[in-house]
């Protein structure tokens, strides 16, 4: 008899959890303006403790990610500012020659 009881609160457990599990993968709808604000939410402190992790570990996601922000500021493919140093393989061009 006890087997069966075992048996009933597991399938029970089972059942509760394929239930649970069906609820968390339904879609729901989403606003335009919901999906806005949250695109434009700040990071939250783990997101951006990760981040700073892949910076250390990796050197090509650094170099993305101060990339993407130049994008985001407007200033990616432009004129070099006028402290920039030349990047490796340009050459300046010096008035008089």
């Amino acid at each position: 008899m006890s087997d069966w009881i075992g048996l009933g609160i597991i399938v029970a457990i089972a059942l509760c959890a394929l239930f649970g599990l069906m609820r968390l993968s339904k879609p729901y709808e989403v606003s335009i303006e919901e999906f806005e604000k949250r695109a434009h939410e700040a990071p939250s402190l783990i997101s951006a403790g990760m981040t700073g992790i892949q910076r250390l570990l990796d050197p090509a996601v650094a170099k993305s990610m101060e990339t993407r922000d130049e994008l985001k500021q407007g200033r990616y493919d432009k004129k070099k500012e006028a402290g920039d140093k030349p990047e490796a393989g340009e050459t300046e061009r010096k008035e008089g020659l």
